[in-house]
């Protein structure tokens, strides 16, 4: 998989965080090569802490903030689905699609759909995020699928050329990274500083996302990656812009 010639990449996953268990250092890999890359997420993480979520969710966004700034990511999109409450319906991918239409990406990237991921079982909304994401990608290229979002917003069909599944446990490739990269990575996720403190006997950032990226990294012989499986998407004429 070549990202050399990628001008835009877009994150989609369910909620403030979920990029920082170490997709985050292919995220600064790509931000130092000159690729704009922007985050969707689909809910403000509102019901992932022991408060009141009308504090949690404005709380979790700006640690996502944060955690952007750590890797070179500029455009954060924080929609206000119910956060442990996600339907894989037509609501979500259209929101998707549309986001898909007006960043205009080469890759989409989302988080493992499976019911049972490589940590145990996947949550909930990380498989609804997933799994409509996938379906909003090929959705955003399809002048005949949401067609008010053309004919009412002006958004013009645009299907990235590959849609990227991390966290995965077979993945088919690895994308290299440096050990500013990792730096990066462990920093962003410790930027959910309070929402990290919430959650009892969680590892620190530091002790588990270097060893994760080197296991990634062997992989294919580097010291450190991100793995991911890839998916080359059908794809529609369009302009590189």
């Amino acid at each position: 998989m070549d990202c050399r010639d990628w001008k835009r990449v877009l994150g989609v996953v369910a909620h403030p965080d979920d990029t920082e268990y170490g997709i985050s250092a292919a995220v600064n890999a790509w931000t130092k090569a000159g690729v704009e890359v922007s985050y969707l997420l689909l809910t403000s993480g509102e019901a992932g802490m022991k408060r009141d979520p009308a504090e949690v969710g404005p709380l979790r966004a700006e640690e996502q903030r944060a955690a952007c700034d750590a890797v070179g990511v500029e455009d954060l999109v924080v929609l206000d689905h119910p956060d442990g409450h996600l339907v894989e319906g037509l609501d979500l991918r259209r929101d998707i699609a549309r986001r898909i239409r007006q960043v205009r990406p080469d890759a989409v990237v989302t988080l493992t759909f499976e019911f049972e991921a490589p940590h145990g079982l996947n949550q909930a909304d990380h498989r609804a995020a997933g799994r409509a994401a996938i379906d909003a990608a090929r959705d955003a290229g399809n002048r005949w699928v949401f067609r008010e979002l053309a004919e009412d917003e002006g958004l013009e069909p645009w299907e990235p050329d590959v849609f990227l599944v991390g966290q995965v446990g077979d993945p088919t490739h690895v994308v290299e990274v440096e050990p500013d990269d990792v730096a990066a990575a462990v920093k962003s996720l410790e930027c959910h500083e309070q929402y990290l403190a919430d959650l009892p006997g969680h590892p620190a950032p530091a002790d588990f996302i270097p060893p994760m990226l080197e296991g990634a990294g062997a992989l294919v012989g580097a010291d450190h990656g991100v793995a991911f499986r890839v998916y080359e998407l059908g794809g529609v004429a369009k302009e590189r812009d």
